[in-house]
């Protein structure tokens, strides 16, 4: 079969490097990059890093607000699906990518399969909701990571094509964690250029990465910076992946980080895993991250208010909390975590002994495509 895959951001190249070796086995593949992720540290390291082929087609469509966006890469994508005319486009995750891709294919005819589909963080304020239950009505296949995106799907009336697959990202994860167990890992982090932080010691740093839409609003900055220096000390500093969009909001408004919360460029998806597995804790508002964090075992706080990866917080055995941007649940959860005293300990024994077991998402999908793609 002829497919089209749809990427766009950072997350979504670390699930095609899961993905694209299944498809193109048994399948004529073309790639595309809307370059919604344009800036080379968000995205352009992965190609090399994941082993991840170069797109057949970059649209270098980035900036601007949802509506125009949306609207150029619509207008790119079109007359690239009439000329390269796919049997299937496949779109990945909830970004303004996948709903433009699965909406140019609609639109021409063309059926469309969602990775990821079915979650729902119950939150229309979120760009991402919006983009998953529009992109999820307009699937002929929707493979769901979860048993709740299923339901979820259930309760909107889909439930033709919706195929149960696993997590795209375990699967990667499993492939690349034994090889970040080594503490050692941590100080090649710090030799490397950019790197201007306090080198992390294992169990005795926490880390950190925010860039929602809704957390790069004026007050919501000033609440998860004050949450990070109520975390960081100087035995325990806050190294901060700083995304460039929160970057850019931060320099706009003026606002420092502070005092031992330290800013570092956006890493390598190595060396995120291994930053997570190391550290005493993990402060986050992204999907991905709290999904890596739960397969590693660090214990994980999540900043925001809602989440669409529930089973997490079930199954987690309280590791995994969903503290918003209140400081005292923050400190609490900490205080249970990751105590100072035990922290350093725990993160030795998970590096020593952590174990990710891969779903076989990828191949789940592969083999659901070869049977057909089935309109509802």
């Amino acid at each position: 079969m002829r497919l089209l895959v749809v990427v766009g951001t950072r997350p979504q190249l670390i699930k095609a490097a899961a993905l694209l070796p299944a498809l193109r086995r048994d399948h004529d593949v073309r790639f595309v990059d809307t370059g919604q992720h344009y800036d080379e540290g968000m995205a352009g390291s992965f190609f090399g890093e994941l082993d991840l082929p170069r797109p057949d087609h970059t649209l270098e469509v980035a900036g601007g607000s949802v509506a125009d966006q949306v609207a150029r890469m619509l207008l790119a994508l079109e007359p690239l699906l009439i000329a390269e005319a796919p049997e299937a486009v496949v779109v990945i995750g909830d970004t303004n990518s996948t709903f433009a891709g699965a909406m140019a294919a609609a639109t021409l005819g063309i059926p469309v399969a969602h990775v990821e589909a079915g979650l729902r963080s119950h939150d229309r304020r979120m760009p991402e909701e919006l983009n998953r239950i529009l992109t999820d009505h307009l699937s002929s296949l929707c493979f769901a990571p979860t048993p709740t995106a299923v339901a979820n799907l259930a309760t909107e009336g889909i439930r033709d094509g919706v195929l149960q697959v696993g997590d795209l990202m375990q699967d990667l994860a499993a492939r690349v964690s034994d090889g970040v167990r080594d503490p050692a890992e941590l100080d090649r982090v710090a030799a490397r250029p950019g790197w201007d932080a306090p080198a992390p010691r294992q169990g005795r740093y926490l880390f950190a990465t925010v860039h929602r839409a809704e957390n790069r609003e004026i007050d919501a900055v000033r609440a998860w910076s004050a949450l990070l220096g109520d975390a960081a000390s100087g035995e325990r500093p806050v190294l901060l992946a700083l995304h460039p969009g929160t970057r850019n909001v931060m320099e706009r408004l003026g606002a420092a980080l502070p005092p031992n919360v330290h800013a570092v460029p956006p890493q390598g998806y190595r060396t995120t895993l291994a930053l997570q597995l190391h550290a005493a804790a993990v402060l986050t508002d992204s999907g991905g991250v709290q999904r890596e964090a739960a397969w590693l075992g660090t214990p994980c706080l999540v900043l925001r208010g809602t989440t669409e990866w529930v089973e997490l917080l079930a199954g987690e055995g309280g590791r995994m909390v969903m503290v918003g941007l209140d400081r005292d649940l923050a400190t609490q959860a900490l205080a249970r975590l990751a105590p100072l005293d035990r922290a350093a300990e725990d993160a030795r024994r998970r590096a020593q002994t952590v174990r990710v077991e891969s779903p076989r998402a990828a191949e789940a999908i592969n083999e659901a495509l070869i049977r057909g793609v089935r309109g509802r």
